[in-house]
């Protein structure tokens, strides 16, 4: 160190300091570098700068505006939803009401089939006790009279008088038959 303070002192220039003109020479052509620099290339920067601040603002007002819209595609989805769910509801119920129609209406024409049934039945049981009283009657006379022939030792063969007597002995069975109930 010693021996650069001592060329220093002799030549009498510091090697850390440039001369003068140079000075001026460089200080001249970075002032017309950076004054180029910024008469043409910062207009640019800034248009392109401002650019991207646009898009990007731009951007942002459109996911703004989509989440807006996907916000009311949601309430109308929604709407859409609880709407369609009273609809199903009515639906239900409605086919509930109509199913408990049809099985009132069921058990109503089942109910009126087996009365009808039940009459045609005792209808027919009235006729067959009508037919078998009336064959055991013929059957029933004519074993009376053949009975009455044969204890009287006579034939009663008089139609008219055989009918009446076995009408009256039916008639009278009958009429002891109903007392005893």
């Amino acid at each position: 160190m010693s021996k650069l303070l001592i060329a220093a002192s002799e030549g009498g220039e510091n090697p850390l300091i440039p001369p003068i003109p140079e000075l001026v020479i460089g200080l001249l052509a970075f002032v017309i570098v950076f004054g180029f620099l910024a008469w043409k290339l910062l207009p640019n920067i800034n248009k392109v700068l401002e650019q991207r601040r646009e898009a990007i603002e731009g951007g942002i007002e459109k996911a703004e505006a989509a989440q807006t819209e996907a916000q009311s595609v949601l309430e109308q989805y929604k709407a859409q939803l609880a709407e369609a769910r009273h609809e199903a509801a009515r639906l239900r119920q409605e086919a509930q009401e109509q199913g408990a129609t049809l099985i009132a209406e069921m058990r109503a024409e089942g109910q009126r089939q087996r009365e009808e049934i039940v009459a045609a039945g005792h209808a027919q049981i009235e006729a067959d006790r009508k037919a078998a009283a009336s064959a055991l009657r013929q059957d029933v006379g004519k074993l009376a009279t053949e009975l009455a022939g044969k204890l009287v030792g006579e034939s009663l063969e008089d139609h008219a008088r055989q009918s009446r007597v076995i009408d009256r002995f039916l008639d009278e069975l009958e009429e002891k038959a109903e007392a005893g109930r």
